[in-house]
C-alpha cells in the first residue's frame, strides 16, 4: 500500500445479515473485520462505513427497520459514512470518490457483505477509477444464489469473486496478508 494509509470500507455490515437460513459462508467474518477495524481505528487511520437503505418495499435493510442497523462493533469511530440504494459505495452519499481524492487517499481495502455483490461491485469500480484497491476475502462474506442457470454456493461464489478481481481490478489477501503489508 501507499505510504499515506489507505482508507479502510466496510459495506453492508448490517443486521438484517444475520438470517442463518440464508446460508452464509465465512463465519470468520466478524472476527477478520474486527482486527481490521481495531487496527485502523487505533491507528486513526481512515474507515468509511457504508449502509444499504434498500428502497424496496418490506426490505429488512429499509431506514427505520431493525435489519438496517449495523452489527455490533461496526457503528464506531469513523470517517464518513455513505449511505447506499445500489450495489456500489461509490453511488452513495456523500460522493465516496470525491472525499478519498480530497483527503489524497489513493488506496482502499474493501471488506463486508456480499462478497459478490457490493464488496465486488465497489471494489470494480476502485479499481476502474485508478485507486490501488486491496480486497480483504476473509473479511466478506456471501449466500447462495439460484437463477435459471443453477445453483452456486456461497463459496463458489466467493472464490469467483476472489478469480474475477484479483489481478484485474484488485490485490486480494487476507485479513493477516492484509495486516502483513501495514
Amino acid at each position: 500500500m501507499n505510504a499515506k494509509p489507505a482508507a479502510l470500507i466496510v459495506i453492508d455490515v448490517q443486521q438484517a445479515f444475520d438470517n442463518p437460513a440464508w446460508g452464509r459462508n465465512n463465519p470468520k467474518l466478524e472476527a477478520n473485520l474486527q482486527v481490521l477495524l481495531d487496527t485502523w481505528r487505533s491507528n486513526d487511520w481512515p474507515v468509511v462505513l457504508v449502509r444499504h437503505d434498500s428502497v424496496m418495499d418490506g426490505s429488512p435493510l429499509a431506514p427505520g427497520q431493525p435489519g438496517n442497523a449495523f452489527k455490533a462493533g461496526i457503528d464506531g469511530k469513523h470517517n464518513l459514512l455513505v449511505t447506499k440504494s445500489v450495489n456500489s459505495a461509490f453511488y452513495g452519499t456523500p460522493d465516496l470518490e470525491a472525499w478519498l481524492r480530497a483527503n489524497q487517499i489513493s488506496s482502499v481495502v474493501i471488506t463486508g457483505i456480499q462478497t459478490n455483490y457490493c464488496c465486488e461491485t465497489t471494489a470494480r469500480m476502485a479499481g476502474n477509477l485508478g485507486f490501488e484497491t486491496i480486497f480483504a476475502i476473509d473479511a466478506t462474506a456471501t449466500f447462495p444464489k439460484e437463477t435459471e442457470f443453477g445453483l452456486a454456493s456461497a463459496d463458489e461464489l466467493y472464490r469467483a469473486t476472489a478469480i474475477n478481481l484479483d489481478g484485474e481490478f484488485a490485490t486480494v489477501l487476507t485479513t493477516q496478508q492484509v495486516l502483513d503489508r501495514l
